[in-house]
């Protein structure tokens, strides 16, 4: 398994929205082309998994094949102050500050990626990216609902109920929307977005994408029935799919 650590000192979703996911791709290509020594023949890049938490949640998503909705966004963004309940100004600054200079960000993106017949931008992905593990994630914002069902990989969804960090239907909204007919999703019913600072958690977590991965990655068969909805169903404080009380 790569870790592919990005700046986590930042204010606002920018640049980095697309940089980092472009970033994942480059160091897909550097690895099969040149893996580490001593894992030459070892690393099968033609079956690769990405997954991460929180912002890294959204890279994941983004290389699931969903794709970025300009008109989706920009209108997000230009109501997002006047809706209720009302959203929280911090917030507002996190998700749409990008907006202020979406122009700007076009042309640091370019138009190979921002041109397309149906309005939105190309996809970040590659198709060795066989499925993918989002935990913690946002980005409806960023996708829509257009953007959200060009996903074509198997996904599954790792999401806190009380997770105050983002909005309460927002993991909801992805989960509803995703493209991609293998999708799944497990609810850690009562954890906050920081559930993953918990080794319980974090182990329950892991043991979710050994299973999910050798799955889809290893073709592990047996596997499946450790991220079923039988297996999860046994625990009272996992919810298998969108928690109906959030």
């Amino acid at each position: 398994m790569a870790e592919i650590k990005v700046p986590g000192d930042f204010a606002t979703w920018d640049f980095q929205t697309v940089d980092w996911p472009l970033d994942f791709l480059f160091t897909l290509d550097q690895i099969a082309s040149n893996p580490p020594s001593g894992l030459e023949g070892v690393i099968d890049s033609m079956h690769t998994g990405v997954t991460g938490y929180s912002y890294g949640g959204q890279i994941s998503l983004a290389l699931s094949g969903a794709r970025i909705d300009p008109v989706y966004y920009l209108s997000y963004c230009k109501h997002l102050p006047s809706m209720q309940p009302a959203i929280e100004e911090w917030y507002i600054k996190l998700a749409c500050d990008l907006a202020k200079k979406w122009e700007e960000f076009a042309a640091h993106v370019g138009d190979e990626f921002t041109t397309s017949d149906d309005g939105l931008w190309q996809p970040m992905t590659d198709e060795r990216i066989r499925a993918v593990m989002p935990g913690g994630t946002d980005g409806a914002w960023l996708f829509g609902e257009q953007g959200l069902a060009m996903a074509d990989r198997p996904i599954l969804l790792i999401q806190a109920t009380e997770d105050s960090l983002y909005q309460p239907t927002e993991a909801a909204f992805i989960f509803e929307h995703i493209g991609t007919p293998e999708r799944y999703m497990i609810s850690f019913i009562g954890e906050s977005h920081l559930m993953v600072m918990k080794q319980a958690v974090t182990s329950r977590i892991n043991h979710f994408a050994v299973a999910f991965f050798g799955y889809y990655l290893q073709g592990q068969e047996e596997y499946a029935d450790y991220f079923s909805e039988d297996f999860v169903s046994q625990f009272d404080d996992l919810y298998w799919g969108v928690n109906p009380n959030e």
